[in-house]
């Protein structure tokens, strides 16, 4: 069945929103707010429908020409002009705030400020994960599963990678194809992480467990990518991607970024933010919305590797920082003692820990997608801080958390979008909660 609608709005995921003349409300990928279309309705629902574009027949204003072509599913807002991303994603978390917070729409529009652009809107990222798969002739291609699943989409270049990995793909496709021959090494990831400011480059290796041809490894990837270190991280395939150990094949064994003034080393399964520079202003806007004191005793929860942390502790603040990845865990303690900076590492869940952590003047909360887990929100209100700083990469699960803390005596005092990821739909976003009478 065919269709011409008038495109709206977009959607917090990759497709743009219009009415068909039902009334029903169709999710069109590929079509940019304004844009007169041509569809088909691909799958009818009693509620919604989706449906792709056939023909653009009016294009919107803010539809430009994507600069990459791939059909990975990586950049899926690449069609629409960069101030007109930066305005959707604003909208996807007032509308996150007045849908599932049930905040008013007045309020929401007046708490949530413009959205922060990135300053490269390409180029920006730091670390590339590649799926492996088999082409017809059962050779190893490198590239990304596209949104949905499906088949991995083989790749040459990212341009969404810095220009010191950008080529990654199809230099690690080369190589890793001439080390395996007619093996088969088991490797069903490759992470590759590029800094700008340090110059590092790591090659990681995701293994099933087994033999593996180290020695041959660390010279074939040295002429293939430039790098400053090559590990193999053996863990079992699947989702959870359970790490059994890292192993160290050539160089340093670890990589390290520059953010704010400090120096992080991370090892390959830790997570960090893949845009730095944007991830220095999430760390400008909580250390601003805390206004933390020397002396004051803050809680990180979630942690990461420091990103929050050591900004805190070098503050004069006395920071405990809780993180349940072990990885992370460790690589935390070791760049806090290379900043010189003393802080409380608690490895554990933080649902667990927090009650044990006693009353806080501040806290700072970044969680995974799913947002606090039940019950977090009640604990951080026992702890009673002042100002609480939540970054969240979820604008639904943030919405859903923002209303428990109102219940919990605490007001939403502002929240700033920041774009961790130009030309896709995800946006960070980072909250000042501040205790109602303080």
């Amino acid at each position: 069945m065919e269709e011409t609608l008038r495109i709206d709005r977009m959607s917090f995921g990759p497709a743009a929103v219009g009415r068909l003349a039902s009334g029903k409300t169709a999710f069109v990928e590929g079509a940019a707010p304004g844009d007169l279309v041509r569809v088909e309705i691909v799958e009818d629902k009693p509620r919604f429908a989706r449906a792709r574009v056939l023909e653009v027949l009016e294009p919107s204003p803010d539809r430009v020409a994507p600069a990459c072509a791939a059909g990975c599913g990586g950049c899926p807002w690449a069609h629409l002009s960069y101030p007109a991303q930066l305005s959707a994603k604003r909208a996807s978390v007032v509308d996150a705030l007045v849908r599932t917070a049930k905040m008013d729409a007045a309020r929401a529009e007046e708490v949530v400020t413009p959205c922060v652009p990135s300053k490269r809107e390409w180029g920006y990222r730091n670390k590339l994960e590649l799926a492996c798969a088999a082409d017809a002739a059962g050779r190893l291609v490198l590239g990304m599963h596209p949104e949905g699943g499906g088949e991995v989409v083989p790749l040459e270049r990212c341009p969404l990678a810095h220009r010191t990995i950008e080529g990654a793909p199809k230099a690690l496709r080369g190589a890793l194809r001439y080390l395996s021959g007619d093996a088969d090494l088991g490797i069903f990831r490759v992470g590759v992480r590029g800094s700008l400011r340090t110059r590092d480059v790591e090659i990681a290796l995701w293994t099933a467990p087994g033999p593996f041809p180290r020695a041959a490894a660390a010279k074939t990837l040295a002429s293939a990518l430039k790098n400053t270190s090559v590990v193999r991280v053996v863990a079992e395939p699947g989702r959870a991607r359970k790490v059994k150990k890292v192993e160290a094949i050539s160089g340093k064994g670890c990589w390290e970024e520059e953010l704010s003034g400090e120096r992080f080393l991370l090892s390959a399964p830790s997570f960090f933010q893949v845009n730095t520079a944007q991830a220095e202003k999430l760390v400008a806007l909580v250390m601003e919305g805390l206004s933390v004191e020397e002396g004051d005793y803050v809680a990180d929860l979630y942690s990461g590797a420091g990103t929050f942390t050591l900004p805190l502790a070098a503050a004069g603040a006395d920071v405990v920082a809780v993180e349940a990845a072990g990885s992370s865990v460790r690589d935390l303690r070791r760049n806090a003692e290379r900043a010189g900076v003393d802080i409380e590492v608690v490895g554990g869940d933080a649902a667990r820990e927090l009650p044990e952590l006693g009353e806080l003047d501040a806290l700072v909360v970044d969680p995974p997608r799913a947002g606090l887990a039940p019950g977090v929100v009640d604990s951080i209100a026992a702890a009673a801080p002042a100002r609480v700083a939540y970054v969240s990469c979820d604008a639904s699960t943030w919405a859903r958390d923002v209303a428990l803390f109102e219940r919990a005596g605490y007001r939403l005092a502002r929240a700033t979008p920041v774009d961790l990821f130009p030309q896709t739909y995800h946006v960070e976003v980072v909250s000042i909660f501040e205790r109602c009478g303080h």
